[in-house]
């Protein structure tokens, strides 16, 4: 589904793993910049009308269908679950985002109705039983759902209704043309500061913990722990070993190999250390809050931009579904052109 239409998709999200409208982690491309000379003062945008603290049982009406406040509550509660309660300095803005969310799937379900789009039951089944498999015990699953004020039986339904307008979508925007080369060529070129690759080390490392308010004693064995694996890492024998032997942080199966980081991902002392290290050093023992640490630099680079050849095929991905989500938000927008809505609230 190519467009978070679903008043319902949170409750989609949160059982389902694959978002809807992903696009790769390329960045999307920045807004289209001043004409030279003019400064680009964007007008502020208008505050949202207040949402009254008591609403009626019909927020809105959809070519003459209702949209009810219990469908209303249940969008917002889901989003609750999900995100936290709604900032009270936003709920205008939240809630009135929420309402055109319900409006625009309203418009999507009369018109996936009038074309008489289906999906089977089998096909529903298998969605739920994709939604369950993200719990570990069936208790968990019905949990959720109670959490978000849901029966199986309507979760089952808006899957349903989720699915027919997705094959919609999917139908409408089957058309858009692909990003061709010099369409990902032309956007590498205009945006080359996001693909920039900072400098990074790749490191190993060895943890004994050592709470900061453990007493001295406690402190004092961790310290000559660490400084014997020291030792022994200085005479030679293989790091990765002596990580898994002795290391007590997550990474020790690994070797303690902490794969590529950039500044700024690891503790202050932890970074300095690991950034001054030449490929192959082992540190001196280097203490931060988690404990005591030994640190071998295994890899390095240096700040770069990453070759277009490297990236072509996600940048390719990322603009021939932008294209594609375009194209949904056009249809959808007219759609709700031709519609008759009326808000209530």
């Amino acid at each position: 589904m190519l467009h978070k239409t679903s008043p319902f998709v949170l409750i989609a999200a949160f059982f389902v793993s694959a978002a809807a409208c992903h696009t790769s982690d390329t960045p999307a491309p920045e807004s289209t910049a001043a004409a030279p000379g003019v400064a680009a003062t964007p007008a502020a945008p208008e505050p949202p009308k207040p949402v009254p603290a008591e609403l009626p049982d019909v927020v809105a009406r959809v070519n003459g269908q209702e949209v009810k406040k219990a469908d209303f509550d249940m969008l917002i509660k889901n989003m609750e679950v999900s995100q936290g309660p709604v900032p009270a300095e936003r709920r205008d803005e939240i809630l009135r985002g929420a309402l055109d969310r319900l409006i625009e799937y309203t418009v999507l379900k009369q018109e996936a109705k009038d074309r008489n789009i289906t999906v089977a039951d089998a096909e529903v089944e298998a969605r739920l039983h994709e939604m369950r498999k993200n719990f570990p015990k069936e208790v968990d699953f019905t949990k959720a759902l109670e959490a978000r004020g849901m029966s199986l039986d309507r979760l089952r339904a808006d899957a349903q209704v989720d699915m027919i307008i997705s094959k919609m979508l999917d139908a409408e925007v089957a058309s858009a043309q692909p990003a061709t080369d010099e369409d990902v060529r032309d956007f590498y070129e205009k945006n080359q500061q996001k693909f920039k690759q900072e400098e990074a080390v790749r490191a190993s490392h060895i943890l004994i913990l050592a709470d900061e308010k453990a007493d001295e004693a406690t402190r004092k064995k961790a310290r000559a722990q660490i400084e014997a694996v020291l030792k022994r890492a200085r005479a030679g024998e293989d790091f990765a070993a002596l990580a898994q032997a002795h290391s007590q942080d997550g990474s020790a199966a690994q070797g303690g190999d902490l794969d590529f980081f950039t500044r700024g991902r690891m503790v202050p002392p932890f970074e300095q250390a690991a950034f001054a290290l030449k490929v192959g050093d082992i540190s001196d023992v280097v203490t931060t809050q988690f404990g005591y640490h030994i640190i071998k630099a295994t890899d390095r680079r240096g700040e770069e931009t990453v070759p277009l050849e490297q990236v072509r095929p996600q940048v390719k991905e990322y603009l021939t579904k932008q294209r594609k989500q375009e194209r949904a938000d056009a249809f959808i927008a007219g759609l709700k052109q031709k519609s008759r809505i009326e808000v209530l609230i």
